[in-house]
């Protein structure tokens, strides 16, 4: 049986978001239905709604960060039973056979992921919607156990900003002693601090306004440095394991090449587009350094960083919302105006 849902949907790219009901799938063998009770808001929510990337498909319920508890199992689903707390995050299906899938990098299905929203599901062909809603219907096998000890609320960001930050952390094999830099400090810039310093990692922050320095010591940055100050920057030549970039616009990467130690690598998880001015390779070549794209994370490995955060009582700093408050959300993420995620109490929408 199909289950109404409601949520907020943006119907054209420069409407606000308003209520909007739907219809969920009929919960097939291996579904999990869950009741959605909290959602976070990620900058790419902001650029699919004003369709900045050019592919947008309306109507759009934008989402990917959700979590909320099992309310029914379909007859196949041994992975979780009704009450359980669990989450969904960017992806909801894929192909399940392609060399990436196999290895546990879903988000690199060569048949294309299914994403929570914007997608069409490969089994009926309906577009899917994401997680500014009451419910969800997800196959078991996209579906993560949110573990005890983490807060619902603040669990949410980790099933975007999270995973996107922890990715690259664990394949550059950060540990105790390992020199990492984080530039920006929003929402992915504020998880890649507290999960490589969970990692054993010491920290810096990379930033252009010195009005981060008092918040990126509550976050246990070890040190920050301000990348206008030439002086100061080249002071750290040769430094860092890892640099993650988590700037979500164009801007100039050249300054934080030559900040890598050899073999070292300057990974971009925040800006998809032209490099803003032409990247300069002599420092890659004569470093043997790199620069990689990475992007969220598979399903494993965002079970493992759920576990990892858990164990090490890491989580997102937010600022919880009620469903009616979104489109003001949204303007104030785009003035950079929050610390560091919005995340939407679902639970507003019955009162709406």
């Amino acid at each position: 049986m199909t289950r109404q849902a409601r949520g907020y949907a943006a119907l054209s790219s420069t409407s606000p978001l308003g209520l909007f009901h739907f219809v969920r799938r009929e919960p097939r063998a291996d579904d999990v239905v869950i009741e959605l009770l909290y959602c976070g808001i990620c900058h790419s929510d902001l650029h699919n709604v004003r369709n900045d990337w050019g592919y947008s498909k309306y109507p759009m319920v934008p989402g990917h960060e959700m979590v909320g508890r099992v309310v029914q199992i379909g007859t196949n689903v041994t992975k979780f039973k009704v009450h359980d707390a669990v989450g969904v995050g960017c992806l909801v299906d894929s192909c399940r056979t392609c060399q990436p899938c196999q290895k546990g990098d879903e988000q690199f299905c060569v048949k294309q992921p299914t994403y929570g929203y914007g997608s069409l599901d490969r089994h009926d062909g309906q577009a899917t919607q994401g997680g500014f809603s009451d419910v969800i219907v997800v196959s078991q096998d996209f579906v993560l156990r949110i573990p005890n000890g983490l807060e619902l609320s603040h669990a949410a960001p980790l099933l975007c900003a999270g995973i996107t930050a922890w990715s690259p952390l664990k394949r550059a094999h950060i540990t105790k002693g390992s020199q990492v830099a984080v530039v920006g400090l929003g929402g992915l810039g504020h998880m890649a601090v507290k999960l490589a310093k969970g990692l054993g990692a010491e920290v810096t922050l990379l930033t252009h306004s010195d009005n981060k320095i008092e918040a990126a010591k509550a976050l246990g940055v070890d040190h920050v440095a301000l990348s206008g100050d030439k002086k100061n920057m080249s002071s750290l030549r040769g430094k860092f394991d890892l640099i993650l970039d988590t700037i979500p616009e164009a801007h100039d990467v050249n300054p934080f090449v030559g900040l890598l130690t050899h073999g070292g690598k300057l990974v971009l998880v925040g800006y998809f587009g032209p490099l803003e001015p032409p990247l300069n390779t002599s420092p890659l070549i004569f470093g043997q350094r790199s620069l990689e794209g990475s992007l969220i994370g598979g399903i494993a490995d965002t079970q493992a960083m759920l576990d990892f955060c858990a164990e090490h009582n890491i989580s997102a700093d937010i600022e919880l919302i009620p469903a009616q408050d979104i489109n003001a959300a949204f303007e104030r993420m785009g003035r950079s105006d929050v610390k560091y995620r919005f995340v939407i109490d679902l639970q507003t929408l019955a009162f709406i």
